[in-house]
């Protein structure tokens, strides 16, 4: 008599249909919670960047203008009002502005939309103001 070793087709064949589900459930539940994360992420950076910008007003008695940007918190404005004492690391840790978890550029707006002193955006996953879900935008209006 000759034994039989190993599985047969169906069995394995069962196997992958398994192992192609969980792997599914997991990446579903991946990407759910990675936009999440870019959401946190994105709120938390604007957070960062609006206590920079009023640490620039308590120190230079002004906020940055609109020309200016928030490019005033890691370079001295070279447009009028020009600070009289501009710190040498600036108002960020890095030297640089960060980018939104998408990659683009956060918007600063001076005034604000809704009459505040100063907003900063991100426009979320599309780029584009408007939106829901990941795409929303985030701004110091909202916090």
């Amino acid at each position: 008599m000759r034994s039989k070793r190993g599985f047969t087709l169906i069995e394995v064949l069962v196997v992958l249909v398994i192992l192609m589900g969980l792997a599914g459930i997991v990446t579903v539940n991946v990407v759910r919670h990675q936009s999440e994360a870019r959401l946190k992420t994105a709120r938390i950076q604007i957070r960062q960047l609006q206590l920079a910008v009023q640490l620039y007003q308590s120190e230079q008695g002004r906020i940055p203008t609109q020309q200016q940007g928030l490019d005033a918190l890691v370079h001295p404005p070279t447009i009028a009002p020009v600070p009289a004492r501009y710190p040498a690391e600036g108002y960020m840790e890095s030297h640089r502005l960060p980018k939104d978890p998408w990659g683009a550029e956060f918007i600063y707006l001076e005034p604000g939309r809704e009459g505040q002193p100063f907003e900063i955006l991100s426009a979320g996953s599309d780029g584009e103001l408007g939106g829901t879900g990941d795409a929303q935008d985030l701004s110091t209006a909202d916090q």
